[in-house]
Protein backbone atom coordinates (compact mmCIF):
# COMPACT_ATOMS: atom_id res chain seq x y z
CA UNK A 1 0.00 0.00 0.00
CA UNK A 2 1.06 3.60 -0.69
CA UNK A 3 0.55 6.48 1.29
CA UNK A 4 -0.53 9.77 -0.59
CA UNK A 5 -2.75 12.69 0.07
CA UNK A 6 -6.84 12.44 -1.40
CA UNK A 7 -9.52 14.89 -1.34
CA UNK A 8 -12.21 14.49 1.44
CA UNK A 9 -14.68 17.19 1.79
CA UNK A 10 -14.95 16.17 5.47
CA UNK A 11 -11.80 17.36 6.09
CA UNK A 12 -10.69 20.78 7.25
CA UNK A 13 -8.20 21.60 4.62
CA UNK A 14 -10.12 19.89 2.07
CA UNK A 15 -7.65 17.02 1.78
CA UNK A 16 -6.63 14.08 3.75
CA UNK A 17 -3.08 11.81 4.18
CA UNK A 18 -4.44 8.05 3.42
CA UNK A 19 -3.01 5.23 3.98
CA UNK A 20 -4.29 2.84 1.97
CA UNK A 21 -4.18 3.62 -1.39
CA UNK A 22 -2.83 1.23 -4.15
CA UNK A 23 0.59 0.39 -5.59
CA UNK A 24 1.03 2.32 -9.02
CA UNK A 25 0.60 -0.39 -11.87
CA UNK A 26 3.12 1.20 -14.42
CA UNK A 27 1.66 0.50 -18.13
CA UNK A 28 4.77 1.06 -19.88
CA UNK A 29 5.77 3.75 -17.40
CA UNK A 30 8.36 3.59 -15.00
CA UNK A 31 8.15 3.99 -10.83
CA UNK A 32 9.22 6.82 -8.71
CA UNK A 33 9.58 6.80 -5.29
CA UNK A 34 8.79 10.53 -4.55
CA UNK A 35 10.94 12.65 -2.47
CA UNK A 36 9.44 15.95 -3.26
CA UNK A 37 6.45 17.44 -4.83
CA UNK A 38 5.40 20.94 -5.94
CA UNK A 39 2.04 22.28 -5.01
CA UNK A 40 0.31 24.50 -7.79
CA UNK A 41 -2.40 27.14 -7.98
CA UNK A 42 -4.32 25.75 -10.03
CA UNK A 43 -4.58 22.17 -8.04
CA UNK A 44 -5.86 24.40 -4.93
CA UNK A 45 -8.00 25.21 -6.89
CA UNK A 46 -8.97 22.03 -8.23
CA UNK A 47 -9.31 20.62 -4.49
CA UNK A 48 -12.32 22.08 -4.49
CA UNK A 49 -13.77 21.18 -7.47
CA UNK A 50 -12.90 17.23 -7.94
CA UNK A 51 -15.04 14.42 -5.94
CA UNK A 52 -13.84 12.91 -2.75
CA UNK A 53 -11.00 10.34 -3.78
CA UNK A 54 -9.46 12.34 -6.00
CA UNK A 55 -5.71 12.38 -6.16
CA UNK A 56 -3.87 15.72 -6.69
CA UNK A 57 -0.54 16.34 -8.17
CA UNK A 58 1.45 16.87 -11.47
CA UNK A 59 5.60 17.83 -10.35
CA UNK A 60 7.12 15.56 -8.88
CA UNK A 61 11.18 14.46 -7.76
CA UNK A 62 12.63 11.69 -6.56
CA UNK A 63 14.17 8.18 -7.23
CA UNK A 64 13.69 5.67 -9.79
CA UNK A 65 11.84 2.54 -7.90
CA UNK A 66 11.10 0.58 -10.75
CA UNK A 67 12.33 1.01 -14.63
CA UNK A 68 10.07 0.76 -17.65
CA UNK A 69 9.43 -2.88 -18.55
CA UNK A 70 10.79 -2.33 -22.16
CA UNK A 71 13.94 -1.30 -20.49
CA UNK A 72 13.84 2.41 -21.75
CA UNK A 73 14.31 5.93 -19.78
CA UNK A 74 16.87 6.23 -16.32
CA UNK A 75 17.84 3.15 -14.08
CA UNK A 76 16.76 1.82 -11.09
CA UNK A 77 17.78 4.22 -8.50
CA UNK A 78 18.56 7.35 -10.45
CA UNK A 79 17.61 10.70 -9.39
CA UNK A 80 14.73 12.33 -12.05
CA UNK A 81 11.96 14.90 -11.90
CA UNK A 82 8.66 14.03 -14.06
CA UNK A 83 5.25 15.16 -14.81
CA UNK A 84 2.65 13.63 -14.28
CA UNK A 85 -1.55 14.05 -14.73
CA UNK A 86 -2.21 13.33 -11.28
CA UNK A 87 -1.37 11.27 -8.33
CA UNK A 88 2.01 12.73 -7.19
CA UNK A 89 1.20 13.74 -3.49
CA UNK A 90 2.56 10.25 -2.87
CA UNK A 91 4.90 7.76 -1.81
CA UNK A 92 5.11 6.48 -5.42
CA UNK A 93 3.74 7.30 -8.54
CA UNK A 94 3.94 6.34 -12.40
CA UNK A 95 5.31 8.46 -14.36
CA UNK A 96 5.71 8.20 -18.79
CA UNK A 97 9.74 7.44 -19.51
CA UNK A 98 9.32 10.65 -22.03
CA UNK A 99 8.12 12.54 -19.00
CA UNK A 100 11.10 12.53 -16.87
CA UNK A 101 14.69 13.51 -16.92
CA UNK A 102 17.52 12.67 -14.63
CA UNK A 103 18.79 15.30 -12.24
CA UNK A 104 22.20 16.44 -12.29
CA UNK A 105 24.25 16.25 -9.14
CA UNK A 106 24.15 19.73 -7.93
CA UNK A 107 20.31 19.86 -8.04
CA UNK A 108 18.28 19.08 -5.30
CA UNK A 109 14.66 17.27 -5.20
CA UNK A 110 12.93 20.07 -3.94
CA UNK A 111 14.61 22.54 -6.34
CA UNK A 112 13.75 20.06 -8.99
CA UNK A 113 10.39 19.37 -7.94
CA UNK A 114 9.32 23.28 -8.65
CA UNK A 115 10.26 23.19 -12.65
CA UNK A 116 7.43 20.97 -14.14
CA UNK A 117 4.62 22.88 -14.54
CA UNK A 118 6.16 26.31 -13.89
CA UNK A 119 9.28 25.98 -15.29
CA UNK A 120 7.93 24.27 -18.51
CA UNK A 121 5.39 26.81 -18.83
CA UNK A 122 7.95 29.48 -18.94
CA UNK A 123 10.28 27.35 -21.29
CA UNK A 124 7.85 26.76 -23.82
CA UNK A 125 5.84 30.26 -24.00
CA UNK A 126 8.86 31.84 -24.62
CA UNK A 127 9.30 30.11 -27.61
CA UNK A 128 6.54 31.11 -29.05
CA UNK A 129 8.13 34.52 -29.66
CA UNK A 130 11.57 32.99 -31.51
CA UNK A 131 14.65 33.48 -30.72
CA UNK A 132 15.15 35.99 -27.70
CA UNK A 133 18.58 37.55 -28.55
CA UNK A 134 18.59 41.12 -28.45
CA UNK A 135 14.42 41.05 -28.44
CA UNK A 136 12.61 42.87 -25.77
CA UNK A 137 10.23 40.71 -23.78
CA UNK A 138 7.74 41.81 -20.85
CA UNK A 139 6.72 39.24 -17.95
CA UNK A 140 3.72 40.11 -16.30
CA UNK A 141 3.61 38.89 -12.17
CA UNK A 142 7.16 38.23 -12.59
CA UNK A 143 7.96 37.16 -9.20
CA UNK A 144 4.87 34.51 -9.21
CA UNK A 145 5.99 31.23 -10.21
CA UNK A 146 6.13 30.76 -13.66
CA UNK A 147 7.07 34.81 -13.90
CA UNK A 148 10.36 33.73 -11.84
CA UNK A 149 11.41 31.29 -14.20
CA UNK A 150 10.20 33.17 -17.67
CA UNK A 151 12.40 36.29 -16.12
CA UNK A 152 15.48 34.17 -15.17
CA UNK A 153 15.45 32.24 -19.13
CA UNK A 154 14.63 35.25 -21.22
CA UNK A 155 17.29 36.91 -19.42
CA UNK A 156 19.80 33.70 -20.17
CA UNK A 157 18.59 34.07 -23.90
CA UNK A 158 19.64 37.18 -24.40
CA UNK A 159 16.53 39.30 -24.31
CA UNK A 160 15.87 42.47 -22.61
CA UNK A 161 13.72 41.57 -19.43
CA UNK A 162 10.96 44.62 -18.54
CA UNK A 163 9.53 42.27 -15.07
CA UNK A 164 6.23 43.94 -14.21
CA UNK A 165 5.86 43.27 -10.60
CA UNK A 166 2.47 44.28 -8.25
CA UNK A 167 4.09 46.46 -5.77
CA UNK A 168 7.59 48.51 -5.36
CA UNK A 169 8.19 45.85 -2.36
CA UNK A 170 8.84 43.12 -5.01
CA UNK A 171 11.23 45.39 -7.52
CA UNK A 172 14.60 44.27 -5.84
CA UNK A 173 13.46 40.14 -5.80
CA UNK A 174 12.69 41.01 -10.13
CA UNK A 175 15.75 42.53 -10.69
CA UNK A 176 18.28 39.73 -8.89
CA UNK A 177 16.40 37.21 -11.03
CA UNK A 178 17.94 38.90 -13.88
CA UNK A 179 15.38 41.45 -15.24
CA UNK A 180 17.06 44.58 -16.26
CA UNK A 181 13.73 46.92 -15.70
CA UNK A 182 11.14 46.47 -13.04
CA UNK A 183 7.59 48.83 -13.57
CA UNK A 184 4.88 48.30 -10.92
CA UNK A 185 2.31 49.54 -13.86
CA UNK A 186 2.20 49.67 -17.72
CA UNK A 187 0.74 53.03 -17.97
CA UNK A 188 4.42 54.73 -18.70
CA UNK A 189 4.31 55.45 -22.64
CA UNK A 190 8.07 54.92 -22.18
CA UNK A 191 7.98 51.31 -21.99
CA UNK A 192 8.48 48.96 -24.58
CA UNK A 193 7.54 48.22 -27.59
CA UNK A 194 7.66 44.85 -26.30
CA UNK A 195 8.60 41.89 -29.07
CA UNK A 196 6.89 39.23 -26.79
CA UNK A 197 4.65 39.46 -23.48
CA UNK A 198 4.45 36.79 -21.52
CA UNK A 199 1.20 37.19 -18.88
CA UNK A 200 -0.04 35.50 -16.10
CA UNK A 201 -2.30 37.87 -14.37
CA UNK A 202 -4.92 39.02 -17.20
CA UNK A 203 -7.28 41.70 -16.33
CA UNK A 204 -6.61 45.34 -17.02
CA UNK A 205 -2.68 44.29 -16.75
CA UNK A 206 -3.28 41.77 -20.26
CA UNK A 207 -5.34 45.17 -21.52
CA UNK A 208 -1.95 47.80 -20.57
CA UNK A 209 0.50 44.89 -21.78
CA UNK A 210 -1.58 45.15 -25.74
CA UNK A 211 -1.05 48.90 -25.81
CA UNK A 212 3.07 47.87 -25.43
CA UNK A 213 3.09 45.37 -27.54
CA UNK A 214 5.43 46.24 -30.86
CA UNK A 215 3.98 45.43 -34.41
CA UNK A 216 3.50 42.26 -35.26
CA UNK A 217 4.69 41.22 -31.71
CA UNK A 218 3.18 38.39 -29.81
CA UNK A 219 1.09 37.94 -25.86
CA UNK A 220 1.36 34.53 -24.43
CA UNK A 221 -1.39 34.26 -21.74
CA UNK A 222 -0.91 32.04 -19.52
CA UNK A 223 -2.80 32.56 -16.44
CA UNK A 224 -6.10 35.07 -15.66
CA UNK A 225 -5.46 35.59 -12.16
CA UNK A 226 -6.18 39.33 -12.93
CA UNK A 227 -10.12 38.22 -13.72
CA UNK A 228 -10.89 38.95 -18.09
CA UNK A 229 -9.59 41.54 -20.32
CA UNK A 230 -11.29 43.38 -22.58
CA UNK A 231 -9.96 44.00 -25.56
CA UNK A 232 -10.83 45.36 -28.63
CA UNK A 233 -9.45 46.95 -32.25
CA UNK A 234 -8.30 49.79 -31.32
CA UNK A 235 -6.17 48.59 -28.71
CA UNK A 236 -4.17 47.18 -31.27
CA UNK A 237 -3.81 50.15 -33.74
CA UNK A 238 -0.17 50.79 -32.14
CA UNK A 239 0.59 47.26 -32.49
CA UNK A 240 -0.78 46.03 -36.32
CA UNK A 241 -0.69 42.50 -36.72
CA UNK A 242 -0.03 41.88 -32.86
CA UNK A 243 -2.03 38.82 -31.01
CA UNK A 244 -2.96 37.28 -28.34
CA UNK A 245 -2.76 33.76 -27.51
CA UNK A 246 -3.68 31.51 -25.15
CA UNK A 247 -0.96 29.30 -23.87
CA UNK A 248 -0.96 25.84 -21.66
CA UNK A 249 1.55 23.93 -21.02
CA UNK A 250 0.49 20.88 -22.84
CA UNK A 251 0.09 22.78 -26.16
CA UNK A 252 3.95 21.83 -26.80
CA UNK A 253 5.30 18.27 -28.09
CA UNK A 254 4.12 15.67 -25.22
CA UNK A 255 7.25 13.51 -26.54
CA UNK A 256 9.62 16.50 -25.75
CA UNK A 257 8.46 17.34 -22.19
CA UNK A 258 11.31 15.03 -20.60
CA UNK A 259 13.80 16.75 -23.20
CA UNK A 260 12.63 19.98 -21.70
CA UNK A 261 12.49 19.18 -18.03
CA UNK A 262 16.49 18.34 -18.98
CA UNK A 263 16.86 21.66 -20.39
CA UNK A 264 15.45 23.09 -17.22
CA UNK A 265 17.13 20.60 -14.14
CA UNK A 266 20.73 21.68 -16.44
CA UNK A 267 20.95 24.75 -17.04
CA UNK A 268 24.34 25.66 -16.09
CA UNK A 269 28.02 24.19 -17.13
CA UNK A 270 28.00 22.75 -13.84
CA UNK A 271 25.41 20.59 -13.73
CA UNK A 272 23.86 22.58 -10.91
CA UNK A 273 20.55 24.70 -12.09
CA UNK A 274 20.64 28.31 -11.40
CA UNK A 275 17.15 28.96 -11.82
CA UNK A 276 15.56 29.41 -8.73
CA UNK A 277 11.75 29.50 -7.13
CA UNK A 278 10.54 31.78 -4.82
CA UNK A 279 7.16 30.35 -3.97
CA UNK A 280 6.32 29.92 -0.53
CA UNK A 281 3.86 27.56 0.77
CA UNK A 282 3.29 29.84 4.01
CA UNK A 283 4.35 33.30 2.14
CA UNK A 284 1.96 35.73 0.17
CA UNK A 285 1.41 33.41 -2.37
CA UNK A 286 -0.42 31.02 -0.34
CA UNK A 287 -2.47 30.61 2.55
CA UNK A 288 -0.92 28.38 5.53
CA UNK A 289 -4.75 27.30 6.91
CA UNK A 290 -5.69 26.17 2.87
CA UNK A 291 -3.70 23.01 2.88
CA UNK A 292 -1.86 20.78 5.02
CA UNK A 293 1.94 21.99 4.02
CA UNK A 294 1.71 24.64 6.22
CA UNK A 295 4.94 23.79 7.64
CA UNK A 296 6.93 23.86 4.29
CA UNK A 297 9.78 26.38 4.09
CA UNK A 298 10.15 29.74 2.14
CA UNK A 299 13.68 30.22 0.46
CA UNK A 300 15.45 33.60 1.77
CA UNK A 301 14.47 36.18 0.21
CA UNK A 302 16.76 39.63 -0.52
CA UNK A 303 16.05 42.98 0.87
CA UNK A 304 13.56 45.01 -1.32
CA UNK A 305 14.77 48.89 -0.78
CA UNK A 306 12.22 51.73 -0.79
CA UNK A 307 11.08 52.53 -4.19
CA UNK A 308 11.58 56.24 -5.78
CA UNK A 309 7.99 57.45 -4.94
CA UNK A 310 8.56 59.48 -8.34
CA UNK A 311 8.48 56.89 -10.62
CA UNK A 312 7.19 53.02 -11.18
CA UNK A 313 9.94 52.14 -13.35
CA UNK A 314 13.42 51.84 -12.14
CA UNK A 315 16.43 50.27 -13.90
CA UNK A 316 19.85 49.07 -13.04
CA UNK A 317 22.60 46.69 -14.37
CA UNK A 318 21.52 43.08 -14.45
CA UNK A 319 23.43 40.28 -11.92
CA UNK A 320 25.43 37.65 -13.32
CA UNK A 321 23.64 35.30 -11.88
CA UNK A 322 20.21 34.56 -9.81
CA UNK A 323 21.02 34.03 -5.80
CA UNK A 324 20.94 30.44 -4.92
CA UNK A 325 18.02 30.98 -2.17
CA UNK A 326 15.28 28.31 -3.23
CA UNK A 327 12.35 27.57 -1.43
CA UNK A 328 11.23 24.09 -0.53
CA UNK A 329 8.18 23.00 -2.02
CA UNK A 330 7.60 19.04 -1.00
CA UNK A 331 6.93 16.33 0.57
CA UNK A 332 8.98 13.55 2.08
CA UNK A 333 8.03 9.96 3.40
CA UNK A 334 7.61 11.25 6.65
CA UNK A 335 5.41 14.45 5.73
CA UNK A 336 5.72 17.99 4.93
CA UNK A 337 9.17 19.12 4.09
CA UNK A 338 10.80 21.26 6.56
CA UNK A 339 14.56 22.79 5.84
Amino acid sequence: MVRGFVTDSSASAGVRLAADLPEPEPDGELVVEVRAFAINRGELSLLEQRPDGWRPGQDVAGVVNRTAADGSGPRKGARVVGIVDGASWAERVAVPVHRVASLPDGVDFSSAASLPIAGLTALRALRIGGPLLGRRVLVTGATGGVGQFAVQLAAAGGARVTAQVSASAREQEAYDLGADEVATSLDDEALGPFDLVLDGVGGPVLHAAVHRLAPGGTAALYGVGGGPAELALPDFVSAPLAKVLGFFVHAGPEEELGADLATLAGSSPTGASTLTSGWCATGRRRRASSTPFANAACGARPSSPGADPRCSTTSRPRRSRPPAARSTRGWAETGPRAQ
